[in-house]
């Protein structure tokens, strides 16, 4: 028998059977920290393994991945072709040497190889060093909720944006001009016709209170999900509710498309995740392994989604496999969790650190601690070198710097974002400010750009695809809870223009 079978079978991850329902109980951390890993691991933290049911698993499909980027490159290659033969026609430049011709069309397959390398995730895009603060180098107003905003998504082509509230608003606005269309909710019949079940459990009454949303990748579909433990699918052309999912026992706290499809992804605080297919309408399949509730998932093109909660782990899913690796981190909860690209991700804790992680160790491979360190008002205008926060080695929770305070609510870091493929990510607090990071390609450090002011909780960001702006969802709230106020904070969506030198 193949030694690769073998190893699969016998690690395979117990959490996945669900004809028996005695395997979803809680374990030992000793004994957690063996079975949860489908690989063997060193003294050192080192997951040592080689995959190769992976490599197996993914043969169904080469084929077809091959073709679809054999033709993907072939049109790209095309256009870019006529697109520069059109230019130096118009310069006047035109010529019949075909040592020129040849020479012109090796550099335009090079950059279109690595073109395509970067937006696949096999090398990262160097552009932190580049970024720099555009318009008047602050955050500018886009769009206005009545409450606290939870969550924010781009389309694809970065042309519109979509934000959701606590009131149960959702707002469809357009990046340039900052038109709004807003969504209406339909009639308690017509949401039961299209699948909504009555409040069960604790719940005594259905709550329109939004947590999260995601859009889909071809731009059809648009997701939401809250306190009702639905998750609501809605169509982005219309503007029209289509579907209801029902399934889980607790508030839905996150949500993620996969790249590419219309594969849905829900975390919740009843400590599972659940896979939907929008297009056809019908619930997948339930992933289990979190022992607390679930706050942030992250997903990119591979059948994989990150997933972290309050039980200070994070965990990658491998779904076709049917397996995952759990990452331990030193903080009591992760806040929120994403991908930097396919072996890599950024998380961010309630103690004010930032973790960045690689697919191949169990403990994070860079802590940035005091990432956002709360300032008293008699030390702000102490802050030098373009108003950046020093990084020292202080923990958070210690108060022998009088002009620190890392315990507070507003010092957790509760949204992190990564421009996707690149070295560039943002992380938002309540501490009054946002803050850009250089993530290092060589020494996997994170370090310092921007600090840009904002006013309130930043609960969710996302980067344009092209890294000319950030956006971001302020509340006066945090995103989860009410244990934390900002009165001067503007319930809104914030913008923030960026430029490339």
């Amino acid at each position: 028998m193949p030694p690769n079978k073998t190893r699969k079978k016998k690690f395979r991850d117990p959490f996945f059977d669900d004809d028996d329902s005695t395997k979803r109980r809680k374990v030992a951390a000793d004994e957690d920290q063996d079975a949860e890993i489908d690989s063997d691991s060193d003294e050192d933290g080192k997951i040592s393994s080689g995959d190769e049911s992976e490599q197996e698993s993914d043969k169904e499909t080469a084929d077809e991945a091959r073709k679809r980027l054999t033709d993907d490159f072939r049109r790209k290659y095309l256009e870019s072709a006529k697109k520069e033969k059109e230019q130096r026609d118009e310069d006047g430049e035109g010529s019949d040497d075909d040592e020129d011709e040849g020479a012109r069309d090796s550099l335009l397959v090079q950059k279109l190889i690595k073109e395509q390398q970067e937006e696949s995730g096999r090398i990262r895009k160097n552009i932190a060093s580049r970024v720099e603060l555009g318009g008047d180098g602050g955050f500018e107003n886009l769009v206005k909720h009545k409450q606290c905003v939870t969550a924010v998504a781009l389309s694809e082509d970065d042309v519109k944006g979509f934000s959701a509230s606590k009131d149960g608003g959702i707002v469809q606005w357009d990046v340039e001009s900052g038109k709004c269309d807003r969504y209406k909710w339909p009639s308690d019949s017509v949401l039961k016709s299209h699948g909504l079940k009555d409040p069960q459990g604790s719940a005594k009454k259905q709550s329109r209170q939004i947590l999260t949303l995601a859009a889909s990748s071809d731009g059809r579909y648009l997701a939401t999900g809250g306190l009702d433990r639905h998750v609501h699918i809605w169509d982005t052309r219309t503007r029209e509710h289509l579907q209801a999912f029902p399934g889980h026992r607790g508030p839905v706290s996150s949500l993620a498309f996969r790249d590419g499809s219309t594969e849905l992804f829900s975390g919740s605080f009843d400590r599972t995740v659940k896979i939907w297919n929008v297009e056809d309408r019908t619930y997948m399949n339930t992933l289990f392994g979190h022992q607390s509730e679930v706050l942030s998932i992250d997903c990119l093109r591979k059948e994989r989604v990150l997933a972290a909660g309050r039980d200070r782990s994070m965990q990658l899913f491998k779904v076709h496999e049917e397996s995952r690796l759990v990452f331990r981190a030193p903080a009591s909860s992760l806040e929120c969790c994403c991908f930097v690209n396919n072996e890599e991700f950024l998380s961010g804790s309630d103690d004010g650190s930032i973790e960045l992680w690689g697919a191949v160790r169990k403990k994070p491979i860079h802590i940035l601690r005091n990432a956002h360190a709360l300032l008293t008002d008699s030390k702000k205008s102490d802050l030098k070198d373009n108003g950046k926060l020093p990084n020292g080695n202080l923990e958070n929770g210690y108060h022998h710097l009088e002009n620190h305070h890392c315990s507070s609510v507003h010092s957790w870091v509760s949204a992190v974002t990564v421009c996707r493929n690149s070295d560039l990510a943002a992380s938002g607090a309540g501490n009054g400010f946002v803050r850009l990071w250089a993530i290092e390609n060589e020494t996997k450090d994170i370090k310092s750009l921007h600090n840009v002011p904002l006013a309130g909780f930043v609960n969710s960001m996302a980067f344009a695809k092209s890294a000319k702006f950030l956006v971001a969802g302020v509340g006066q709230e945090p995103r989860l809870g009410r244990w934390g106020r900002i009165q001067e904070a503007r319930n809104g969506v914030s913008i923030l223009p960026l430029k490339l030198s």
